[in-house]
Order: C-alpha cells, then sequence, then structure tokens
C-alpha cells in the first residue's frame, strides 16, 4: 500500500491539478527542490518558470528555456555564473537586483515589492499566448489536498506561487498585484519549501544526536521551562515533547509568521497542541520578560541575525542558574562530502557554503561571545553532521546548492561519483557546527 510518506512531490502536485481541474499553469518558486521533480516527469505541465535565487543546477531548466526567468541579487556570491549559465538557455531571461543577495531568509516580495511584481508581469505578458492556459473559474478559498496546503485568489490563467524559503512575508506583499490578472495559488505545507528541509533536517539521525549532546550537557530538570528561539516548523519542539511526556513547558519564538503557521498546523497534527506554545517575536528583542525560563536554546538562527545582540537576549530571559545552548552552522571549517572525486573538485565542493548575515555568527567566535555575555561553564562542542539517503529531502537540498556552483563537466564527475557510492552504499555529506552550553550565574 502507498502511504503519503513514499508519494513524490511531483504526484502531489499532479493531485492537486487533477482537484482544481487545471492541467497547466505558469509557477514562481525560491527552492529547486519544488520544481526540478514536476520539469523533469513533467514539463508540459509548466508553462513559464520563474526562479528567485541561483541555487539551482542549470541543466535542470534546459527544456524549459524559452520559458525560464531567473531571479537574483548582484551581491549574489555566485551571480556571475548564474548570468553566464542563464545566458547559455535560449530565450531565458535573466533579471538582476543591484546591490541586492536573495539569502535564505531575504524577505524579497516585501523589499523590492515593485521590482519584483512589475519584472513577473512583464515577462508573464511576454508568454505566447497560444500556449497560456485560459484557467478555469476557480473559487477563492482554502484548502489541502494530498499533504499540500492551497490558497486560491483571484482569476484568470493559474499562477503557482511555491514556497519562498524562510522569506517571513513570503509572497503576500505580491498576491494582490499578481491575482488582478492571474488566479494565483500559493502553496504550502511540510512537502514543500523550509518547512520540508527544516523537518527532514530536524528527523536526521545526526542532527538528532547533536542536539541530544547539547540538552545532555544543560541537564533538563523536571519542571523547567524551555524556549527555543528561532522554532521554525516546531520540529524540534515537537521532538522535544515527545521525548520528555510532557515534563517541560516548551515556548517557540520565530521572526516568521509563515513558519509559525506551519508550525502550529504541525504540532496539532501529532497530538502536541497544548503541548507547545508558539510565538512571534524577534530573537534580538525576544518578547517575554526578564528570568521567564530555565533554558534558551537556539539552533542555526545566530548566522541569520545581530549574534552579540540575540545572545544578550537569551541570556537576560534566562533564569539565573538557568542554561544557554548555542549551534551554529560552521563556515570556518571543510564541510565533507563522501565521494571519489578528483583532488580539485574534491577541493572545490568541500569550501564552505552558506549565508550569514552582517553581524551573525557562523565560526568559532561563539565560544568567546558566549563567554563575553557572563555565562559561566561554557563547554565548547563542535560537530559534524552526517546527512545519508535516509535524509533524502535536506540532502538533495545541499545538493542543489552546490550544483549551482559547478560547471557542466564537474556536475558530471559529481553525479557519476554519486552514483559510485550509491551502489555501493556509502554516500553521504557532513555540516560541521559549532555547539555550546553556558550557565547563568546565580
Amino acid at each position: 500500500m502507498t502511504t503519503e510518506a513514499t508519494v513524490s512531490l511531483e504526484e502531489r502536485l499532479r493531485s492537486l491539478f487533477h482537484h482544481l481541474g487545471i492541467d497547466q499553469a505558469h509557477f514562481a518558486c525560491r527552492l529547486a527542490q519544488d520544481w526540478v521533480g514536476l520539469a523533469a516527469r513533467y514539463p508540459e505541465m509548466i508553462v513559464s518558470l520563474t526562479v528567485l535565487g541561483g541555487s539551482f543546477d542549470p541543466r535542470a531548466v534546459e527544456q524549459l528555456a524559452a520559458k525560464l526567468l531567473v531571479v537574483i541579487g548582484d551581491q549574489e556570491p555566485n551571480a556571475k555564473a548564474v548570468s553566464d549559465s542563464v545566458n547559455r538557455l535560449p530565450g531565458a531571461q535573466l533579471v538582476t537586483f543591484r546591490d541586492y543577495e536573495i539569502r535564505a531568509w531575504s524577505d524579497v516580495a516585501a523589499e523590492r515589492t515593485d521590482e519584483l511584481g512589475g519584472a513577473m508581469l512583464q515577462f508573464l505578458a511576454r508568454v505566447d499566448p497560444s500556449t497560456a492556459p485560459a484557467g478555469p473559474a476557480l473559487r477563492e478559498g482554502d484548502g489541502e489536498i494530498a499533504g499540500i496546503s492551497y490558497r486560491i485568489r483571484g482569476a484568470g490563467a493559474p499562477l503557482v506561487l511555491l514556497p519562498m524559503f524562510l522569506a517571513p512575508s513570503q509572497w503576500e506583499p505580491l498576491v494582490q498585484r499578481l491575482s488582478e490578472r492571474y488566479c494565483t495559488i500559493t502553496l504550502g505545507g511540510a512537502a514543500l519549501g523550509a518547512v520540508a528541509i527544516l523537518e527532514s533536517r530536524g528527523r536526521s539521525v545526526g542532527y538528532l544526536r547533536m542536539v541530544s549532546t547539547l540538552l545532555d550537557e544543560v541537564r533538563l530538570r523536571p519542571g523547567d521551562g524551555v524556549l527555543e528561539v528561532g522554532c521554525g516548523s516546531g520540529v524540534l519542539d515537537r521532538w522535544l515533547a515527545r521525548r520528555t511526556a510532557g515534563a517541560h513547558r516548551i515556548t517557540g519564538v520565530d521572526i516568521n509568521p509563515y513558519l509559525l503557521r506551519e508550525a502550529a498546523v504541525l504540532a496539532r497534527q501529532e497530538g502536541l497542541k497544548g503541548a507547545i506554545e508558539f510565538r512571534e517575536g524577534n530573537a534580538e528583542s525576544l518578547p517575554f520578560a526578564e528570568q521567564s525560563f530555565d533554558v534558551a536554546m537556539s539552533v542555526t538562527v545566530i548566522e541569520e541575525v545581530d549574534a552579540d545582540r540575540m545572545l544578550a537576549e537569551m541570556v537576560r530571559v534566562t533564569k539565573p542558574g538557568g542554561r544557554v545552548a548555542v549551534i551554529a552552522r560552521a563556515l570556518d571549517m571543510p564541510f565533507f562530502r563522501h565521494l571519489p572525486l578528483s583532488a580539485g573538485l574534491k577541493a572545490k565542493v568541500e569550501l564552505p557554503a552558506g549565508g550569514i548575515a552582517p553581524q551573525g555568527c557562523a565560526d568559532a567566535s561563539l565560544y568567546r561571545r558566549l563567554r563575553q555575555t557572563g555565562l559561566a561553564q561554557v563547554k565548547m562542542l563542535p560537530q559534524l553532521v552526517v546527512f545519508d539517503r535516509s535524509d533524502s529531502t535536506v540532502l538533495e537540498w545541499m545538493q542543489d546548492v552546490l550544483l549551482s556552483r559547478l560547471s557542466r563537466e564537474e556536475a558530471g564527475e559529481w553525479e557519476s561519483a554519486r552514483a559510485q557510492a550509491e551502489a555501493e552504499g556509502t554516500f553521504f555529506m557532513a555540516w560541521p557546527h559549532h555547539c555550546a552550553v553556558g550557565t547563568k550565574p546565580l
């Protein structure tokens, strides 16, 4: 019997299309994992494709070149490589925002509303009318099919808006404008976007082992109140609630309303609605009184904020004698890819990768920063987190980011080496992290 967990994303999208009574649509998206399967198996469903950011394998869009719009910022590390790739695709269009970088958490629809809206509408208007779908009269409203939530607004040709990674506003600043000409279908749910990655990562054995190591040092006591700063989809809060059988008051706070909505849905689906409180708030100015929690923890958020302000806030809301635990992605250590690669390519793919805010922390300065907040008994625990074939969603996302940095020849060598390692059952990728725990003095 086929379970929902074994149904591919492209088949879920087909089920959604069938339910809505449409055969084709325009698509706009941020993450390659949301559209590459559909493009490979059912390219006829895609009338046009707008891709934000350059983290995708150019080979995946070759058959859609004449229907493709790519939007990047000129400050992105791979901006030139993306530009060169798009220019080699016949008919593909590229729009570059000046003085901008589309990071994972960039709120691009809110920060560049007019530029993005104008570029998309101009591009969509140029799509050949003979191939554009007329679009059935879909009723406005919300629903869920095959684990994918949807919201329909406006009328006209269908325009599917896939999640915009970690952007707090997602597509919302543009929905009204786009809905004046198109029937916008905004998608969400645990199978798509950042939620799919966060859930996959948060369930992986290697990742949970790292978090467990940190919590072992925290030494949770019955009744301790626990705060997670930057809870995302709530995957770790749900894991902790199940692991401790309700022994703790767990609160998750995040600045991202999109992720908080998804977190609440997932908690309810798992029967944990009353076990976790989700609150909207800024890590640099937490919406809690002093000394509110026994434990304050944060996992891979300190890279995206003013690190020192976040740490000061975590200490402020922690009780004397309480513990502060922080994990940061490490960009000062090489990534490990277990593949039989040539020396040159091996060195290239093991270079640190990922975005960091101007005042963020993604290196060993984490340990000094914790000491400077006044925390005592600081324990320093660098970790290497392994992802293998059982963690397919997060693994494919890591590969998509990597392939966007490789030439066609390098990508071919990577895929050949991966196929060999997969056949041997030895393929994995490992991501380094800095982890630390400190105690607030009495």
